[in-house]
């Protein structure tokens, strides 16, 4: 090829891997931000948490259904608690959903396993969030 050659020269994608044509979306963007700030929020939550119960309020000989009735009965403790489950829940579901991404070399096992992943997490904000807004103050 001589450097008067009005051509240029043309580099074509490597065969071994498929060339995908779909738009982009920002979904990793967007957890991964998300893992940042939920982590930020769940530290002040549990540290506050732990502060509060461990040292200002006696220790955790003092846990009983009584204590947790008379918590409870504040709406902020209500949302305090109810912050912490959904954050720390689905701040380690996009956790293992990465890890799931990252390890699983099929597809279907990756379906599998993110379908069993989103499905306990869901059962255990839904059930978690039922105990807190019903729990029996008597």
């Amino acid at each position: 090829m001589s450097m008067n050659s009005p051509i240029p020269p043309v580099i074509e994608a490597p065969r071994s891997s498929p060339v995908r044509r779909r738009g982009r979306t920002n979904v990793e963007l967007y957890a991964w931000l998300f893992m940042r700030i939920s982590g930020l929020v769940l530290i002040v939550l549990v540290f506050g948490h732990l502060f509060i119960m461990n040292i200002l309020d006696g220790g955790v000989q003092r846990v009983n259904w009584g204590f947790v009735a008379g918590r409870w009965a504040s709406p902020f403790w209500q949302v305090w608690d109810l912050l912490m489950l959904w954050l720390a829940m689905v701040h380690g579901c996009n956790g293992l959903r990465t890890i799931v991404n990252d390890y699983t070399r099929k597809d279907m096992t990756r379906f599998w396993l993110k379908s069993l992943l989103y499905t306990a997490t869901t059962i255990v904000i839904a059930l978690g969030t039922l105990v807190i807004f019903t729990f029996d103050r008597i």
